[in-house]
């Protein structure tokens, strides 16, 4: 048996506007556009991770346990840089906790998105082994 953390689903109140989000600021590319259960699904992919989006707004009074979601890159430097350069404007500067980098961002419907480099070489030797194996761009045996 495998199991994978398949997506984040979020609803959308423009998904014109969410898609053209995920798409300017991450290179979202589209897997899927169609009807189910009577409202427009589009599923995208940013690397190896996907995002369902729901063409309805999000419901008031819900949001359960979503916090934010991740976004992982290798350089957190060139991605802010490539998001400035589309007009995106951070509310903060970008925050190091010992091996972490990262940045909060705001997305279409109050989505908070968290960019972030993790660089293992930073940890301690016996801390580098699981780092690596957790936020690796590969898949995961």
């Amino acid at each position: 048996m495998q199991i994978q953390l398949h997506h984040t689903h979020i609803f959308a109140s423009d998904m014109e506007a969410t898609l053209g989000f995920w798409q300017d600021m991450f290179g979202a590319k589209v897997l899927f556009d169609t009807e189910i259960a009577g409202a427009r699904n589009v599923m995208i992919a940013i690397g190896s991770g996907r995002m369902n989006i729901y063409d309805q707004p999000p419901r008031e009074g819900r949001g359960g346990a979503f916090h934010h979601i991740g976004i992982q890159t290798d350089d957190l430097d060139a991605l802010t840089e490539h998001m400035k350069g589309k007009g995106f404007r951070f509310q903060r500067r970008i925050r190091e906790h010992r091996y972490l980098r990262y940045i909060m961002a705001m997305a279409p419907d109050n989505i908070l998105v968290e960019l972030f480099q993790v660089l293992p070489e930073s940890a301690s030797p016996e801390g580098q082994k699981p780092l690596k194996r957790a936020f690796t761009f590969d898949d995961i045996d």
